[in-house]
């Protein structure tokens, strides 16, 4: 590659994002899943941070939690659907550099904060059925709020090295990216440079932070089970059971798809471009969608809490 040709790309401020390759001509029949995920996410979301706000009753760590993870999911949501949207309806599939890092440091970044934010919920459950004498002062309201800011200050801080390397690469083989957002490792891919630090770097906030939290996830749900099967009556153990299953179905929801579009990703190359892009983006949106659905109907005081308010709007 010529020297030319490096200064005249390198010098280019815009990248494209082709969509979804391959289905070009189905993006408007794709968008509409797409956007009524995000609607249904703004709205599940949103009403969950109404409820426990307005609900005295509902002032606990739980909820707290809860309402962090639903303020990540909105911001992730929001991160890349307004852009995917202007590919989908409007062919709109440039994006400017400077744009293009900051919607890779907001997907990355919130993704660290929610598997953080998961894993304090895990923490919660643990001290809640394994020692439930002692939640009420291990998890006060200021170690709530020391978690929530220990959460938010690790993925903002490891995910800052992502758009700082990615921006110092020289990129002169292609401003195209077979994809609707911004994606670290799709990024780093168009770079004429050793990127290895950028990849190996991906590799550790992959596996030392995400892996780690489904470890500590892991270690709590191995210690909660068997505080549940040793409790005295079947009534109790199914009780004590429906607390976790919500909290069990968001965190699977969010880490299988999300290791294996990060696996693929990297190592996935027979694996058809179409479906990865496509995992990519469900990864991005069914979480921020399903939590509200599971909290909400699954979480009996949410329930009643909404109930509750409705009614008592309407006498």
């Amino acid at each position: 590659m010529s020297d030319s040709n490096t200064t005249d790309f390198t010098n280019s401020s815009n990248f494209i994002l082709l969509g979804i390759p391959g289905l070009e001509t189905a993006h408007i029949w794709i968008s509409i899943p797409f956007c009524t995920m995000y609607a249904i996410a703004i709205l599940g979301n949103f009403t969950i941070l109404f409820v426990v706000k307005m609900e005295q009753s509902l002032h606990a760590p739980m909820y707290y939690f809860l309402c962090m993870l639903a303020i990540t999911d909105l911001v992730l949501s929001t991160s890349i659907l307004p852009k995917m949207l202007s590919i989908f309806w409007f062919n709109s599939r440039e994006i400017e550099i400077s744009a293009c890092l900051a919607q890779m440091y907001f997907i990355h970044c919130f993704s660290v904060i929610e598997s953080g934010i998961l894993m304090a919920m895990a923490f919660d459950h643990y001290v809640a059925i394994c020692d439930p004498l002692r939640h009420s002062t291990t998890l006060a309201n200021p170690m709530v709020v020391k978690i929530g800011l220990a959460v938010a200050l690790r993925g903002s801080m490891l995910i800052l090295l992502y758009p700082l390397l990615t921006k110092q690469w020289p990129y002169c083989k292609t401003n195209i990216i077979p994809d609707t957002h911004c994606m670290h490792i799709a990024v780093v891919k168009l770079a004429c440079a050793d990127t290895h630090i950028s990849s190996y770097y991906g590799l550790f906030v992959l596996f030392c932070v995400k892996c780690l939290d489904m470890i500590c996830i892991a270690v709590s749900y191995t210690q909660i089970l068997r505080a549940i099967f040793s409790l005295p009556t079947q009534d109790a153990q199914l009780k004590a059971f429906r607390t976790c299953s919500s909290h069990l179905c968001s965190i699977l929801a969010f880490f299988i798809p999300a290791l294996f579009s990060s696996l693929t990703y990297r190592f996935g190359k027979k694996v058809a471009l179409h479906f990865r892009v496509l995992i990519g983006n469900v990864n991005l949106l069914v979480t921020p969608t399903l939590n509200p659905i599971i909290y909400g109907v699954r979480t009996k005081q949410i329930r009643d809490s909404l109930l509750q308010l409705f009614t008592h709007k309407r006498t």
